[in-house]
């Protein structure tokens, strides 16, 4: 998720690491907040492996973090073929779902978004008994039963969005 970040933003305009931290934890530090712990270690990573560079900002002392033409090809590689969790976690999806316009065919797009949507197929809880899911009505510990009320409401919306935007898309290849 943080790698993925550092991508996108970086695709959009080359900035300090302090101003890259900040775009981060907008898009996610309410739930991980980035710290440099893991930012450097990260953009050092990057860097290594050629798809960031850095480059010096003209009247500053400072750094500007600048994303190379593999770094370009990664971020849209990883956009047409996200991993497994970048699929099935809702943190790790929004992410994706924040650069997912940069990839310039609606297709790829329409199949990410369908993979999304066969996850949300599957049954799933947090819940289960003898490796079934357990739903809302089959609680009797109120917290837990709003748990599973919340998720399914938030399911129901996410697989109401994703049709609508697949329908869309589809509209615009054909």
């Amino acid at each position: 998720m943080l790698e993925l970040s550092i991508l996108g933003f970086l695709y959009e305009q080359p900035m300090h690491a302090y101003e890259l931290r900040q775009r981060i934890s907008g898009l996610s530090g309410h739930i991980r907040p980035v710290s440099d712990g893991a930012l450097y270690p990260a953009i050092n990573r990057l860097r290594a492996a050629g798809m960031v560079d850095k480059q010096a900002d003209a009247g500053s002392a400072r750094q500007l973090l600048v994303l190379t033409e593999a770094g370009r090809a990664e971020l849209l590689r990883r956009l047409r073929d996200p991993s497994e969790v970048e699929i099935t976690d809702r943190n790790n999806f929004f992410v994706l779902l924040a650069f997912l316009g940069y990839l310039t065919d609606p297709a790829e797009q329409v199949a990410v978004l369908r993979r999304r949507l066969t996850f949300y197929e599957q049954p799933a809880s947090w819940f289960y008994e003898q490796g079934r899911p357990l739903r809302a009505a089959d609680m009797t510990d109120r917290f837990r039963r709003g748990m599973l009320t919340l998720g399914a409401a938030t399911r129901r919306a996410d697989k109401e969005w994703l049709r609508t935007q697949i329908a869309e898309l589809e509209a615009e290849i054909d």
